[in-house]
C-alpha cells in the first residue's frame, strides 16, 4: 500500500507491547485513525514530541492488508500545544478536547468542520483563560454531531422560551418551559443561552481577551455534558476533572 500523508492532530496514545505506541489520531483527509508506531518509546527522530495529546501533526501513514490498525510511519510537528506554558488547568481542557473528539467522532469519517473547529479552539487556548474556548467547543461539537436540540422553543408543549425561564433535565432531550419542567430539573439562564447564540454566529477568536470565570456559561456547560454523556451512555472523565478545578 502507498504511504498516505495528511494533517491530523494526535488525540491518544497507549502503551502498546515493549517499545511501540497504539496512536489515535485525527485526520483531515480521513477522519480519526488507529495505528502503530513502532519503536515510538525509542525513535526521538521520527517522533520526538509529536505524540503529545493535541500536536498538530502532518502525519504519514500507511493501512496495512487485513489489518485494522495503520502502521505510523512518520509525524512532523506543525504546532505544539507544548508551545505554551502547560497549566494544570490548561492540561485539563486540552485533554477534555482530546476525550470528546475520541468519544465522539467515529472511525474513518473525514469531518473538515470538526478538524476546523478543533485548530481555531486549539489557538483560543494557548494563553491560562480556557472557560471560554472549553465552553465553544462543547457546543458546536453538541451541534456538529447532531445531538444539540433548539434553543429557542419548549421540547414538550413547543412554546417559544425567548425572554422566558427555561429548564433541562438529564433524562431530557432539550429545555422545557417552566409550566412542562420536570421534578429535579436545572434552570438555565437567558444570559447562556444568549452568549450561546453569539457563538453560533461568531467564530472563537472573537472571544479572545475576555476574562471567563468558571460561573459564567457554567449551566450551559452542564446542559451541553449531560446531552453528551447521555448520548454516549458514559461518564466523561475529563469533565469531573475540569468540574474540580477553581474559578
Amino acid at each position: 500500500m502507498a504511504l498516505k500523508e495528511s494533517e491530523a492532530i494526535v488525540l491518544r496514545t497507549y502503551p502498546l507491547r515493549e517499545a511501540d505506541l497504539l496512536v489515535t489520531f485525527f485526520t483531515r483527509m480521513e477522519g480519526k485513525v488507529r495505528g502503530v508506531a513502532r519503536a515510538a518509546k525509542k525513535s526521538r527522530k521520527r517522533f520526538g514530541g509529536a505524540l503529545e495529546p493535541l500536536t498538530f501533526v502532518r502525519a504519514f501513514y500507511e493501512d496495512r492488508e487485513r489489518q485494522e490498525l495503520a502502521r505510523l510511519d512518520a509525524l512532523e510537528v506543525l504546532e505544539s500545544p507544548l508551545a505554551s506554558e502547560v497549566s494544570y488547568p490548561r492540561a485539563v481542557a486540552l485533554a477534555h478536547i482530546a476525550e470528546l473528539l475520541d468519544e465522539l467522532l467515529p472511525d474513518r469519517e473525514a469531518n473538515d468542520a470538526v478538524f476546523r473547529l478543533t485548530l481555531s479552539v486549539l489557538a483560543s487556548l494557548r494563553g491560562p483563560e480556557i472557560w471560554m474556548p472549553v465552553t465553544y467547543f462543547e457546543l458546536w461539537m453538541t451541534r456538529l454531531v447532531g445531538f444539540l436540540p433548539d434553543l429557542s422553543e419548549c421540547v414538550i408543549c413547543g412554546r417559544t422560551l425567548n425572554g422566558s425561564r427555561a429548564f433541562f433535565h438529564a433524562l431530557a432531550d432539550g429545555l422545557m418551559c417552566p409550566e412542562d419542567k420536570r421534578l429535579a430539573s436545572s434552570e438555565i439562564s437567558s444570559e447562556s443561552r444568549g452568549l450561546a447564540a453569539q457563538m453560533f454566529r461568531a467564530p472563537v477568536e472573537s472571544f479572545d481577551g475576555a476574562v471567563w470565570s468558571k460561573a459564567k456559561a457554567s449551566d450551559l456547560r452542564k446542559f451541553l455534558l449531560q446531552i453528551l454523556e447521555r448520548h454516549l451512555e458514559q461518564k466523561l472523565v475529563t469533565a469531573g476533572m475540569l468540574e474540580k478545578i477553581g474559578s
